[in-house]
This record gives C-alpha cells, structure tokens and sequence, in this order.
C-alpha cells in the first residue's frame, strides 16, 4: 500500500468518526445546546447510546436501524452523514494528498457538512460554527503557507486574506440590495469560503464563487418547474455556498485555465 492511498483510507476513517460527531452538533447546536455533554441518548427510552452501537455506519446495519432497547427507528441519517462524510475526506484527501492544508480542508469539509444540514433544517447558518471558521481557518491556512520542512508561500495566505474580505464584501452588498434573497448568515459564510478559495488561487475563487449561483439558480429553477415553490419560498442558499466552494476547491484551477485557453 503506498503512502498517498494510506492517506486517502486514513482520512476516510477519519471522515467517518468526525461524521457520527457532526450528527450530534446539527441536532444540538440550533437548540443552543453542548454538543459534548451529556452523552447521547435513545430519544425515546432514554437509554444511552452504548459504545459499541455508536460504530458509524456499521453499527445502524447492525442493529438494522433500531434502538436495541426499545426498537425505536433509527433514521438512516445518521449513517448516510457519517458516509458521505468520509467520502468527502477521502475526495480530499486525494486531492490535496498528505501536506500541511490538509487539516484546513477536512476541517472545512466538517464544518460544511454541519452547516449544510442545520440550513437545511432550520435555514440558518449558526454563529457558533461560522465565526469560529474565521481563527481556526486562518491559523491552518497561515500553516500550510509557512509550510514547515518545505519552501513558504506567503502571497497564498495575502491572496487569502484579499479574497476572504471580497467575497463578504460582495455577499453584504447583495445582502443588503436584496435582503429577502441573502441572509446575513450567509454573508458571514461567504469570508470564509472566500478565505479558502482564494488560498487555492483565483481561479478557484472565481469558479468556486459563481458555482455557488449557478448551483443554487439551477436548484430553484427545479423547484418552481415541479411546482414544489414559488417566487416568494424561502431556499437556504447555504449549502449552495458550500457547494459551489467544493467544486472551486477539486476543479477551479483546472476549469478556470480551461476558460482562459479558449481566449489565449
């Protein structure tokens, strides 16, 4: 096995432990409740969760999607986040292979994941995971540039620091030219995926930023289609965000030089 794929199944691994925590912070952090106390709990009997049922993914097949107390149903959530969040860290993981901004995107994927569903749920962006994006971001990223044992890359962490203050900016003025369209929420998610991008280059921000549109505008426009909105229902725009910034992080650079070899 040759280092690069023990990375990828070590960051699946990962992925899928840092999953079944996230279940825990979307359910209890738009309640404003700790996400590390007390220990989770079958929402019917009572009983704690006991340690070998808490195995993500496996254990809900286990005990085919039941509360082994008292049979209550386990929705398949639950392993559905834990998947998809490990997939995510090995996509990534393969993308950005074992270096110093590794941390920085699996800790973005995780907060992504946690965002996307309380948006979904609740359609709002708490304060309690987006503003702390902003430091913890920050200091990853300025390690990744620093990047120990290898040569520094500085005009990546000023290219980040440019692009996190324009795309708030941009988000705040469409905010504020449209308040009913954009919520403040997403204004402040908008730094911080504006952060990473432009860490990456311009060209994932810029992909990753009209993604973001192009994402949402498609999505809405199947929804009026199927007559499941209108013109006035609201549709959380923060899982497009994030979205769009995935798709800036694995293609931007790739589909932005594309673009620019069709004019040069």
């Amino acid at each position: 096995m040759t280092l690069d794929v023990l990375v990828v199944l070590l960051a699946g691994i990962l992925g899928l432990v840092i999953g079944s925590f996230l279940n825990v912070v979307v359910w209890r952090v738009p309640r404003g409740e700790s996400v590390v106390a007390p220990p989770s709990s079958c929402p019917r009997c009572g009983h704690r969760i006991r340690s070998r049922d808490n195995v993500p993914v496996l254990s809900w097949l286990v005990l085919r999607g039941r509360c082994r107390d008292c049979g209550e149903p386990i929705s398949a959530r639950y392993p559905a986040v834990e998947a998809v969040t490990g997939l995510l860290f090995a996509v990534l993981a393969a993308q950005v292979g074992l270096s110093w901004v590794l941390p920085a995107v699996l800790y973005l994927a995780a907060v992504g994941v946690a965002l996307t569903l309380i948006d979904i749920d609740v359609q709002r962006l708490p304060d309690r995971i987006v503003l702390p994006s902003y430091p913890v971001g920050a200091l990853l990223l300025a390690l990744a540039s620093w990047n120990p044992g290898g040569e520094p890359d500085w005009s990546a962490l000023v290219r980040a620091a440019i692009g996190c203050v324009g795309l708030y900016v941009f988000y705040f003025a469409a905010a504020f030219a449209y308040p009913r369209g954009m919520g403040f929420g997403d204004v402040k998610l908008a730094g911080v995926l504006g952060l990473y991008l432009a860490w990456f280059g311009w060209g994932a921000f810029a992909v990753g930023a009209f993604a973001a549109f192009l994402l949402g505008g498609v999505y809405s426009v199947g929804l009026l289609v199927a007559r499941r909105a209108d013109r006035k229902s609201g549709i959380p725009f923060g899982p497009w965000m994030l979205g769009g910034a995935l798709v800036g992080l694995l293609f931007g650079e790739m589909l932005w030089n594309a673009y620019l070899g069709l004019f040069l």
